[in-house]
């Protein structure tokens, strides 16, 4: 019976610390997504500099920018939301709050982005809302 009871209790451990570890499923899955997301957002970036014509634009939009400054927009707020997707992988806990406000911030981007690449800024859109809920459902450091 002590055996049964200590085989319990180093199984409850040994879940806790898979989902609390360095590792956590949640921290990795948004630092996956957060680069995945980062890198999309780069090569819209460049499409958007490179040929305005790629995208049909929309006419008497009340954001209207330039394509070029859209373009330069993207490719910023990509390599910020990779760079953070990878603090991520290194453990950083920094990382976390830089991720979920970088995430915010492409989720605006991508939103002012709808007229002229719908689907994918709502793919993008999507992304980003799970990332914020990953890095927010994701155990603490403290609980480690």
């Amino acid at each position: 019976m002590t055996s049964h009871g200590s085989g319990a209790s180093s199984g409850a451990a040994a879940r806790s610390s898979e989902r609390t570890g360095i590792g956590s499923g949640w921290l990795v899955f948004a630092a996956v997504l957060m680069v995945f997301g980062g890198l999309m957002m780069i090569f819209d970036g460049i499409a958007a500099i490179a040929e305005d014509d790629v995208f049909v634009t929309t006419r008497n939009y009340a954001y209207a920018f330039d394509l070029t400054s859209w373009g330069w927009i993207h490719l910023i707020v990509g390599v910020v939301v990779t760079l953070a997707g990878a603090a991520l992988f290194q453990g950083a806990t920094w990382a976390r709050v830089v991720g979920v406000a970088v995430a915010g911030l492409a989720m605006l981007a991508n939103f002012l982005w709808l007229p002229y690449a719908p689907f994918w800024a709502i793919v993008l859109i999507a992304i980003n809302a799970v990332v914020i809920w990953a890095l927010c459902t994701a155990p603490r450091p403290s609980e480690r």
